[in-house]
């Protein structure tokens, strides 16, 4: 390799493994704060957390790449061209081809990584992620009571104390406990100036023992006058100790995390696997759309009209085919023919949700098959523009490249989401829907990379305002001249 090759690498590598980093580590706190909501207090060890990070990491990779890619590439050449090492190269006799190419062959190299990150990796890492969070968001809050306010985490149950201590903090001082088990009415309270919590890790029961209280329940039972409650026995008693079980298995978070349910999302498929799913999704759905068809055919009658030409002709009947029938007559034959046009116009509508489904579904797996070969050339087409844009701007550091690429990128995933949508709706083919991103992006890098062949700007603002320029000289020449 030669000299001036290691050194645009380098210029290269360096601002691309830090950006890469930084843009990884904002689209995963991003994401990480977006399900923050159904992470927190469920009583998650870190070890899970830390596993979803870390999948979360793995999807978001090759979503990451292209913008490293990107926004390096604008700095890189920004930066030679800043440092006028442009220029040098220039006069030396070296072309902006001959001094990019060792980023074109290393861009290649990113785009095949990229794909197979995205053939590889993605599906195993959202299959795992996307398990594990809604195992997490299932997932019942973890009992953690908490001194000096009233805790409701466990069903049936308001309990409330002022303080707890103890090495295991299990000791509490000052309790009262509501118990709301008894039914409707039933009114049921517990005091005590002592109290401890005994429980065993994996039991389904929390044993509460209590000293020194006070017991008070009212038997309601199914009375519904306020007569009647007055008549109704209460029991009280005082206690020295007291002790009770509490079934914490709805709460007690005893759920396995790593749990594989859902493996049939087309984000979980390799190519190979979603080139298996998508012919008989659509032999399903050509099926489908088939035995509906057939089912109005037979239900309106329709193959019975295909006999009427002939018959019409060979017992001299008259065209207009009301016109043999009596009043009567008349009268039951449209009233049948309303009502099994209403039936199969029932049928539509009560089969249209569910054919809308399966086509949707359907295009989810056609899209997503595309999209990953589509998408795992953005590294390519984001650096024919980055490199060249960089070199017509020469403005090198975060500031100026950072907007642009931000902008560029917007732009690129903004259409890239917009055609999946449209192909996912049916309004164009899942190729199109897929290739719309490449389709508006690489005309734009072809013209900034000619342009920056040519050392010429972005926009050659001359040619706008000369016509301009000109006109207005003629005008005040021939004003002096008169």
């Amino acid at each position: 390799m030669k000299i001036l090759d290691r050194y645009i690498l380098k210029t290269f590598l360096v601002p691309f493994v830090a950006t890469f980093l930084i843009v990884l580590f904002v689209l995963v706190m991003q994401v990480l704060w977006q399900t923050f909501e159904n992470i927190a207090g469920k009583g998650i060890s870190l070890p899970f957390i830390f596993k979803f990070l870390y999948y979360t990491t793995l999807i978001i990779t090759p979503q990451a790449l292209p913008i490293g890619v990107l926004l390096s590439s604008i700095m890189a050449l920004g930066n030679l061209g800043e440092n006028y090492e442009f220029a040098a190269a220039k006069s030396a006799g070296v072309s902006l081809q001959r001094l990019v190419r060792p980023l074109v062959f290393l861009t290649i190299i990113l785009s095949g990584i990229n794909f197979l990150f995205l053939n590889n990796i993605y599906p195993y890492a959202v299959l795992k992620q996307k398990n594990l969070y809604l195992n997490i968001k299932k997932k019942k809050p973890a009992i953690a009571l908490v001194p000096g306010s009233f805790n409701s985490d466990i069903p049936g149950f308001q309990i409330k104390f002022e303080e707890k201590y103890g090495k295991e903090e299990n000791l509490l001082k000052k309790v009262l406990i509501y118990d709301l088990t008894g039914g409707k009415g039933n009114q049921k309270v517990i005091t005590a100036q002592r109290g401890k919590i005994v429980s065993e890790e994996g039991s389904r029961y929390m044993t509460f023992i209590l000293y020194d209280g006070y017991y008070y329940e009212e038997h309601v039972k199914s009375a519904t006058t306020s007569i009647k409650r007055k008549k109704m026995a209460a029991s009280n008693a005082t206690f020295k100790e007291y002790e009770f079980n509490i079934d914490i298995s709805s709460v007690s978070g005893n759920d396995d995390l790593n749990k594989t349910n859902h493996t049939k999302n087309y984000m979980m498929l390799s190519l190979n696997q979603l080139g298996d799913t998508i012919p008989n999704l659509k032999a399903s759905y050509d099926e489908t759309l088939l035995i509906k068809s057939k089912n109005i055919f037979v239900s309106t009658v329709a193959k019975d009209l295909y006999k009427y030409p002939d018959s019409l002709k060979a017992k001299n009947i008259n065209p207009n085919i009301l016109e043999n029938f009596n009043l009567q007559n008349k009268i039951n034959i449209l009233n049948s023919s309303a009502s099994k046009a209403g039936r199969a116009l029932s049928s539509l509508k009560n089969n249209t949700s569910s054919i809308k489904w399966k086509r949707k579904n359907l295009n989810f797996f056609d899209t997503e098959y595309y999209n990953r070969i589509a998408f795992s050339l953005s590294c390519l087409i984001l650096f024919f523009i980055g490199a060249p844009l960089g070199s017509i701007i020469r403005k090198g550091g975060f500031g100026l490249p950072m907007i642009l690429a931000i902008a560029i990128y917007v732009t690129y995933f903004f259409s890239n989401t917009f055609g999946k949508n449209l192909a996912e709706e049916s309004s164009i083919s899942a190729f199109l829907g897929s290739w719309v991103a490449a389709f508006i992006m690489v005309p734009i890098g072809i013209l900034l990379t000619r342009r920056a062949t040519k050392d010429k700007g972005i926009f050659n603002v001359d040619t706008i305002t000369q016509p301009f320029i000109n006109f207005f000289k003629k005008l005040f020449s021939k004003k002096e001249t008169s």
